[in-house]
Parts: structure tokens; sequence; C-alpha cells
């Protein structure tokens, strides 16, 4: 079993990585030019790795696709940054039960199956530090495990995602889905397959490591049903701007407010685009930023902003769990119970409709939304569209998410529905 060097000890902390894409190659770039004497590279395991040898790492550095030889080695730190479950996965297990310590910035392996690796961790003498697993470069990590350790939680929401951030606010200023889509794609914003971004489950992943660790709730990323960007239109977000709001893809998370006043313990989260007032900080966020407010018993609201996605901003989190490790910093341990998502947020929510327009459109939807015991708050329809295309909007008083699916499929069933109708969460 091997110990963290201390930031005293003679020897700098000895670090491998696995994985020399965007990320890896921006932490082996600033362990190289800012040379901080606490750390030393001296491996690098990639698959194909003769496709990735750069000649500015140092010529003492291991390059190597047998990741078994990298794991056996004499490296203290496996930095793992492959992603995804397995096969990284098995190698974070293998190096954690051969007592070495790991720093990572694998959010779906986190978020799945986070405790189980802290305990294997713990229980042969390493770390485990992924304080870039959540919004890249920002700290909110280890924000919570030492700066807000003496508050409650008790809600939180934001910006998880800098892909969807940079679609949407590019879209807000007109620029339609398909042609944004393509450029974050080839910025390297976006994989060629998008679905983990767009569809939600990246910022899924995320919201559950900070569900454990703010609210200190252990949940099942599955119960978490996200909800895709890919059906917002530009003309959702002219009737935003109408609305005074813009549209992000926001996760959030809390527990129920009763009526008195205090919490009962039951759970909501959700994820997905919606409505924000364009006087909330969730707002002023753009391109590939990140936020995160969280909302404490006893401190009220802390902000976490900054670039969320990015090789460099990423490392940086990455390098700074390093260092942290090699200094003797451990991780502050915050129990967490299992629980369930139990609860759902009461917010109003916007409607767009697109219809072959017809008498009786209105009073069909009221009639199913009064079946629901859901109140229209106000119904706006703009100029210039075609009878045969025609969208409109609708808004609702702040109803349960399940009661609004019910209504909205009975509706979804009437003649004049060209479309499923496009139901948003507005935030107030």
């Amino acid at each position: 079993m091997s110990e963290v060097k201390t930031a005293s000890s003679r020897r700098p902390l000895r670090i491998a990585i696995f994985g020399f894409g965007t990320v890896g190659s921006s932490v082996a770039r600033i362990l190289t030019e800012s040379k901080p004497e606490q750390l030393e590279l001296t491996h690098v395991f990639n698959r194909n790795v003769a496709r990735k040898k750069a000649d500015w790492v140092p010529g003492s550095v291991t390059w190597s696709e047998d990741a078994g030889a990298v794991l056996a080695s004499d490296a203290e730190v496996i930095v793992e940054l492959a992603g995804g479950l397995d096969p990284a996965g098995a190698w974070v297990r293998k190096a954690l039960a051969s007592g070495k310590s790991v720093v990572t910035a694998n959010k779906k392996l986190i978020a799945f199956h986070g405790v189980e690796l802290e305990r294997l961790a713990a229980a042969n003498g390493g770390h485990l530090k992924y304080g870039a697993a959540v919004a890249g470069g920002i700290p909110v990590i280890p924000g919570i495990e030492h700066g807000l350790a003496g508050d409650r939680i008790e809600r939180m929401e934001g910006i998880l995602n800098g892909t969807c951030n940079f679609i949407l606010s590019r879209m807000e200023e007109g620029a339609e889905y398909a042609d944004v889509l393509k450029d974050a794609q080839a910025r390297g914003y976006a994989e060629a397959d998008p679905t983990e971004d767009v569809g939600g489950f990246d910022a899924r992943a995320k919201l559950a490591i900070l569900m454990r660790l703010a609210l200190r709730a252990e949940v099942d990323p599955g119960q978490i049903v996200p909800k895709a960007i890919t059906e917002v239109a530009a003309i959702d977000f002219s009737y935003a701007r109408e609305l005074g709001c813009t549209i992000r893809q926001i996760a959030r998370a809390g527990r129920q407010i009763a009526r008195a006043g205090k919490t009962n313990g039951a759970l909501a989260a959700s994820v997905g685009p919606a409505l924000v007032g364009l006087r909330s900080p969730l707002s002023w966020s753009r391109g590939t930023e990140n936020m995160v407010v969280l909302t404490g018993k006893y401190g009220g609201d802390v902000v976490f902003s900054g670039h969320g996605a990015g090789g460099h901003p990423t490392a940086v989190a990455v390098v700074s769990d390093l260092v942290a490790l090699a200094s003797g910093s451990k991780r502050v341990e915050i129990p967490a119970e299992k629980a369930e998502i139990g609860a759902e947020f009461e917010v109003p929510h916007y409607i767009r409709f697109l219809v072959k327009d017809r008498p009786g459109i209105v009073a069909e939807i009221t009639a199913a939304l009064a079946r629901e015991q859901i109140n229209i708050r106000a119904i706006a329809q703009k100029a210039g569209y075609p009878a045969n295309a025609l969208p409109f909007v609708v808004t609702v008083e702040p109803c349960k998410a399940s009661a609004l699916q019910r209504a909205l499929a009975g509706i979804r069933r009437l003649d004049c529905m060209i479309a499923p109708p496009l139901d948003l969460q507005m935030l107030e």
C-alpha cells in the first residue's frame, strides 16, 4: 500500500495520466509549463499511444498503451480522463485497490459509483478526488465540501452543460438549432453524437453528484428523467422575450417546501430547458459558461460561475486536486443517505402549440387543463403565421408536471394538433 506524499516530502508525487485527449493533454501542459514542484508527470496511457506523443512533454515521461503496466508502476496518483463507465471504472477500481489515489473528471462514473469508489479508496489508504467532474474549472465541489460544509443546503439550480448553454445562448441571438449544433461540433464543444449533452444526460449525472454533496441525498441518477433541448425553436425565444425571459437548460433539485414554510424531506429534481427571467443570474450565462446557485438555510444564496467546458478550465480543476493531494488535503467526508425522488416542482409552465386553426381550439385546451385543476395565466399569439401551421403559447399557473402531462396527453389527440406541444418549466 502506498501513501500520498505531502509537500514536505523529498520527492514530488508521481502522476500517471489515463487518456491524452483534450483534457489530458491540457493537464500535461500545465504540469510541464508551470512545473509545480510537488508534482511530477511520469506516465501517459492512451490507446494507440504513438499517435498521441507530443514533443513538448519531457523525455522522462513513459508513454504506454498497456494500462496494466502503468497501474503496476511506481506512479502514486492515477489521473483518469478517459471518461465513461468502462473500462475507466475498472482502471479506477484497480488503482484504488492497490492503495493509489485517483483524480478524475468522470462525472458518469462518480454519479453512478462514487460512493462505492470512495469506500474502496478509504479501505486501502488512498484518496479519490473529482473536483473537475462538475462545472469544469469552477470550484463548485471544493466550495461545497469546504466553504459551505457549515450550512444546510436546501435547494440548487444551475447550468451544468456548456454545450447546451452554447447552443441556447446562440439561438437566443437568432440562430437555428441545427446550425449551432454543427458549429458546436466543429469547435469541439459537442460530440459527433451529441445525445449525452442535448438529451440532458450529462447534466443529470452532474446534478446527482451535487445532490449527494449539497443535499446529502444519494440518488440513482436514473430516477431523474431529463428533457432534451432539441424541440426548442427560434419562436420560443421570441415568446420568451415577451415574457421577460430567456431559455436555458436548467438542472435543479431541492426538498419540497410544505405550506407551513418548512421542508418535509421529499426530494424533487429535474433537468431540461426552462424559461428563466432576464433578472436571474442564470440568464446571464453565455457560451460554454456554467453557473450553480446553492441556497443554504443559514447562508442564503451562493453563486458559482465561470467556464465549465474546455480542456484548460477542466485541467485547472484536475491539477488543483493534485496539488491538494500533494499538500496532504483529504476530501471532506460528507454523510449522505440513500433517497428517492418523491416530489415534483410546482411551478408555472410555458406551453407552445402548433395547430391547424379552427374554431374551438382554445376552449378544448382550456377544458383539458381545467379537468386537472390547472389555471391558465395567459394566452399569446403572434401575427403573420399561416392558419394551417399556427403557433401560439399558453402559460399556466404553478402546477405539478404530472398533472400537466395528463392534460397534454388528451390535448395531443385533438385533430388540430400538427406537432406535440412543447412544455417548459418557468423559474420564478
